[in-house]
């Protein structure tokens, strides 16, 4: 059987092209902890997915992939392949 390369978030980083910050905003935020009936959930998750622009898509997973580099236990040994080129 020939095995296939297993796709990490490492690996995709490194296929995606230069990624340059031409601005930044501060936003403050709480977050809430909250409390519902899983129809309650599943009602907001789906209102939620109607309103949610590319752009929101977009800051969920650069900020996933910021807090996967930072937290993950390999980061003292990564290539500069494997982190996010930002300029």
């Amino acid at each position: 059987m020939k095995k296939t390369p297993k796709t990490t978030k490492l690996s995709l980083i490194s296929d995606l092209p230069v990624i340059k910050i031409v601005s930044e905003e501060e936003e403050m935020h709480v977050k809430l902890g909250l409390e519902m009936e899983d129809e309650t959930h599943d009602m907001l998750v789906k209102w939620g997915k109607e309103v949610a622009s590319d752009e929101d898509y977009i800051n969920i997973a650069i900020t996933d992939g910021i807090k996967h580099l930072i937290s993950s236990d390999n980061s003292d040994s990564l290539n500069k392949e494997d982190t996010l080129p930002l300029v």
